[in-house]
C-alpha cells in the first residue's frame, strides 16, 4: 500500500473494468486514516499509477499541489470552450432537479416510510419485491409527466452544433430519468442505468420499457404519501420477462447501493475521459462514487474542468472555474455559439 495526501487522492482513476471484487475497490480505498497532524487516505497500489505527479517510495509523502480558487470568469471560460475539441459533460441529480424531479436525499426525501437506500438494493428486492417495484413505478410515472430544462437543452443543442464542426461532446450521467435522451443529446452514458430498461433475474434481458402502467398490477400503485399500505403484489403479477417465453422476474436495470458499475461503461468514460481537453461538472455534488472522480482526475492532467452547481462541492478547488447558480441558468450563456465558430 502507498500512503498519499487526501488532496491528492481525487487524481486517482477511478476506472475498473474486472469483474471481480476490484470493481468494489472504490468502495473501501477512501477509508481515512487520522495520522499525526494531517490526514491520509490508503489507496491500492495498483491505483497510483493513474496519478499525474509521481508516487515515490511507498509511505513516502507526495508533495501537495498548490490550489488557486477557481474563476467565474465566463469571458474567460468562452476563449476555453472556443478552442476545445473534445468536451466531456458529466451531470448528476442537479440538472434533474429543475425539472422538477424528486432527488430522494436529505430531509424529505423519502418514499413513504423509506429513503432510496432503503429500497435500491438487491436486498430490499429479494425481501419484498412487490415494494420496490411500486418505488420504481411511482418514479417512472413522475418521469413521464417531466420534461428536459434549459441545462438539458443547451447541452444537446452545442453536442448537434459541435458535431457539425467535426468536435465532439459526450455526456457522462448519473441520472436514470432520460432526460439528456429526451433533450436530443446522442452521446450520453448512463453509469447509474435508466428507469426505462428492465433486466430479467432470471435470463438477463435487458430491454426497453416504456409502458404505463409497466404491468396491470401496478395501476393506480405507489403512492409516495407514508399513510399508504404496501400493495403486497404477488411475485406472479410483477413485470415479467417476455424473452422467449421465459417469464422470469424483472428489475429495474439501474445499478443499485451495493452493486458495480457496468465494466463496458466505465470502458467507454475511461477513454472519453482521457481524450477530452475540456471537461464541465453540472449539478452534481461530487461525494457520490466513483462518478466524483471523474473531474478531478481529468484536472490532475492539466485539463480545464468547470463546475457548475448550486453551491461549492469538496472538489471545487480541483477546477479551473467555478460558476454559481441554477444551471438552467448558467449553462445556456456558456455553452451558445461562439463568435469564432463558423457553423
Amino acid at each position: 500500500m502507498y500512503f498519499l495526501d487526501k488532496q491528492l487522492i481525487l487524481g486517482v482513476s477511478s476506472i475498473y473494468t474486472q469483474k471481480n471484487e476490484e470493481a468494489d475497490v472504490i468502495n473501501v480505498c477512501f477509508s481515512v486514516c487520522e495520522r499525526g497532524s494531517g490526514f491520509r487516505q490508503l489507496v491500492p497500489r495498483r491505483l497510483v499509477g493513474h496519478l499525474r505527479y509521481g508516487a515515490g517510495e511507498a509511505g513516502r509523502r507526495i508533495p501537495l499541489v498548490e490550489m488557486s480558487r477557481p474563476s467565474s470568469d465566463l469571458a474567460e471560460f468562452r476563449k476555453v470552450f472556443a478552442k476545445a475539441k473534445h468536451i466531456a459533460i458529466i451531470t448528476g441529480a442537479g440538472v434533474s432537479a429543475e425539472s422538477g424531479v424528486p432527488t430522494f436525499r436529505g430531509a424529505g426525501g423519502y418514499w413513504r416510510k423509506w429513503q432510496a437506500q432503503d429500497l435500491a438494493t438487491p436486498e430490499a428486492f429479494s425481501r419484498n419485491p412487490s415494494r420496490v417495484w411500486e418505488f420504481y413505478h411511482y418514479r417512472r410515472e413522475v418521469m413521464l409527466s417531466k420534461s428536459p430544462n434549459a441545462a438539458h437543452s443547451a447541452i444537446s443543442e452545442c453536442e448537434a452544433r459541435l458535431s457539425r464542426q467535426g468536435r465532439s461532446v459526450v455526456v457522462i450521467t448519473q441520472n436514470i430519468d432520460e432526460l439528456h435522451r429526451r433533450a436530443g443529446s446522442r452521446h450520453v452514458l448512463e453509469i447509474h442505468g435508466s428507469l426505462f430498461k428492465t433486466r430479467c433475474v432470471n435470463c438477463g434481458h435487458v430491454a426497453e420499457n416504456y409502458k404505463s402502467p409497466i404491468c396491470a398490477a401496478l395501476h393506480g400503485k405507489g403512492a409516495p404519501d407514508p399513510n399508504t399500505r404496501d400493495a403486497k403484489i404477488a411475485v406472479e403479477d410483477l413485470p415479467r420477462c417476455e424473452e422467449d417465453s421465459c417469464k422470469g422476474l424483472l428489475r429495474p436495470h439501474v445499478v443499485w447501493f451495493g452493486e458495480t458499475l457496468d465494466p463496458d461503461i466505465l470502458t467507454q468514460v475511461e477513454k472519453e475521459l482521457e481524450i477530452c481537453d475540456l471537461c464541465l461538472v453540472v449539478g452534481t455534488s461530487s461525494v457520490v462514487y466513483p462518478a466524483a472522480m471523474f473531474a478531478p482526475q481529468v484536472a490532475a492532467r492539466g485539463v480545464p474542468v468547470a463546475e457548475f452547481n448550486m453551491e461549492t462541492t469538496p472538489a471545487t478547488m480541483r477546477f479551473a472555474f467555478h460558476f454559481q447558480g441554477p444551471c438552467g441558468t448558467t449553462l445556456p450563456p456558456a455553452l451558445e455559439r461562439h463568435e469564432t465558430e463558423v457553423i
